[in-house]
């Protein structure tokens, strides 16, 4: 067998991936393939190449193909269909809530959809979470939550790590809700989408500044344990930053750059 750290290519991907030494060959493999069924490299009811062919592309063994026919079956990507080979399945039979087909959805071509289907998804349960951490919040917890504000106003100069500290304050916000599936429910989807640059954007200093003013205003409704404020301006938060990402536009009531 070949060395595993040469690069192979998946005709139609504009990037080889180069498998580590570390006994993952065959998640490599899939992954690979998955993002190449998913961007429709492969479209539904094509065939995927022969075990011959694949195994030569990414310099690994039948067994390793094998497994890696395994997993993207388990995942709905394909099905074997006697006389035609590997088929690719219709997106109807993808588990979309699996990681990697979830990574790979938010990178097609209209993956800018299924980031409209997330924020939807977040406006359903964020602001409900919101408005039931209002109800039940703690003392405790409202002194944790203001100390990870100020913290985050510290930030405000470096866009990667207020992100992070974004993040992590709604996810304490969701925690203080109680609904953990739900919380489980928009991480699960959100950190596959957060290796998407649409959902990223670039933000400005102006951009930060906008969405902190946000977050004091979501966290002074919860404070006051005010839940139809909460909820509020969650919603409020949520749809004008993806408005923001999303267009491009600033926001009516952003400050002046």
């Amino acid at each position: 067998m070949s060395d595993p750290q040469e690069p192979s290519v998946v005709p139609g991907l504009t990037r080889p991936i180069v498998f580590a030494r570390r006994g993952r060959l065959a998640e490599a493999v899939v992954e690979h393939l998955t993002m190449a069924i998913v961007t429709e490299v492969y479209p539904a009811g094509t065939s995927l190449p022969t075990e011959a062919v694949l195994c030569e592309m990414y310099k690994v063994s039948r067994t390793v193909i094998r497994e890696v026919s395994t997993t993207l079956a388990e995942k709905g990507l394909i099905v074997s269909q006697q006389g035609r080979g590997t088929i690719v399945q219709d997106k109807s039979h993808w588990n979309l809530l699996d990681s990697i087909v979830l990574r790979a959805l938010f990178h097609r071509d209209d993956g800018i959809s299924y980031l409209d289907n997330l924020i939807e998804i977040r406006l359903l349960l964020e602001c409900a979470m919101a408005a039931k951490a209002a109800a039940r919040i703690s003392d405790d917890d409202i002194e944790r939550m203001k100390s990870m504000l100020g913290n985050m106003e510290k930030l405000r100069g470096d866009p990667a790590a207020y992100s992070r500290a974004d993040v992590e304050l709604h996810n304490f916000i969701m925690a203080v809700s109680g609904n953990e599936l739900g919380r489980a429910i928009i991480n699960g989807i959100q950190g596959q989408a957060l290796t998407s640059r649409e959902y990223n954007g670039r933000p400005t200093p102006t951009d930060i500044t906008q969405t902190h003013r946000a977050h004091e205003a979501i966290v002074a409704a919860i404070c006051r344990r005010d839940s139809a404020e909460a909820a509020r301006e969650m919603r409020h938060h949520i749809e004008i930053s993806w408005h923001h990402r999303r267009t491009g536009e600033k926001p009516a009531d952003a400050p002046p750059a």
